[in-house]
């Protein structure tokens, strides 16, 4: 069942001699429980694409449907709520609260949105991303893989539709690289989660099901 399709994406910034086309008129679709890589080098529009994807920015033209819903027709604080409620955002520096610790940090898109937190859903998440003891850490006492682990955990929470993820180990050394890699896998063979992940890196895209590889802000290649 398709989750996400993408129709006729196009961002430009600035205008004449400035103009800069970032992405020109992509489109794809991915499908419930996929698990999408898109590689490209810095400048190809990547990071572009997901964050339009996920509704951070808006585009100069065409459309992102997810779950069928036509998430650029809703005004600013509908796609604020959609996003918080059906998006799960991983970036490369993890975002994390600085005062707050990691059980706090991953429940806190439930308590943005005043939703209930189940005591057991919180036990899972922090049991499968190996931080039972570091519930009650703040983020300045864990590693930089733990820390990517805690936002991972942030983004599984809401039980999203689809889950983006932005270089999520470009920040890591290559041990904590291969588990955070790991992790993504896990959570979409075992939880049959969609994840879309862009990074510069062709191996770590090989866990993917499908590889979209963008030039110049379009999609030259499928793999």
């Amino acid at each position: 069942m398709e989750i996400l399709r993408v129709e006729n994406l196009t961002k430009v910034y600035g205008r004449g001699a400035a103009r800069v086309v970032a992405l020109d008129d992509v489109s794809f679709s991915v499908n419930a429980g996929e698990f999408v890589a898109i590689v490209g080098a810095s400048g190809s529009g990547k990071s572009t694409l997901l964050h339009l994807i996920g509704g951070v920015d808006r585009p100069t033209s065409g459309k992102v449907f997810i779950d069928g819903k036509d998430i650029y027709s809703f005004n600013d604080e509908k796609l604020a709520i959609f996003r918080r409620r059906q998006v799960g955002l991983i970036y490369q520096f993890y975002n994390l609260i600085p005062i707050l610790n990691v059980e706090e940090n991953i429940t806190l898109p439930l308590s943005l949105d005043n939703r209930n937190i189940r005591a057991d859903k919180v036990d899972e998440i922090l049991k499968m991303l190996s931080l039972n003891n570091r519930r009650h850490h703040l983020p300045n006492q864990l590693s930089g893989g733990q820390q990517q682990r805690t936002s991972i955990g942030r983004a599984l929470i809401t039980n999203p539709t689809i889950i983006l993820a932005d270089e999520p180990t470009g920040n890591l050394d290559s041990k904590s690289s291969d588990e955070i890699v790991s992790l993504l896998r896990k959570s979409n063979r075992e939880l049959n989660q969609t994840i879309i992940m862009i990074t510069h890196n062709l191996e770590i895209a090989k866990v993917a099901d499908r590889i979209l590889k963008i030039e110049d802000g379009k999609i030259v290649e499928e793999v």
